[in-house]
């Protein structure tokens, strides 16, 4: 999937992928879509719910090699 911005939050425990998120997604343009990795498991359910209650659509989640790979799209 193609984004407009990658933000890479590995290594990082909670709140700071979605701190860092937050912070990335003021940054951009409705309609753009931002890539982030994580390795924290607890920010699956974070990110889902921060991109719902934000007005953002959680476009695909994956995991590969104990990186959660994330697409939101800002609403």
């Amino acid at each position: 999937m193609n984004a407009d911005k990658l933000l890479d939050a590995k290594g990082l425990a909670c709140p700071m992928p979605i701190v860092k998120t937050k912070k990335a997604m003021n940054d951009m343009e409705t309609g753009q879509i931002l890539e982030i990795h994580a390795t924290d498991k607890g920010a699956q359910a974070d990110l889902a719910a921060w991109s719902r209650s934000g007005g953002h659509e959680l476009v695909q989640s994956t995991e590969e090699n104990g990186v959660f790979k994330f697409w939101i799209k800002k609403g």
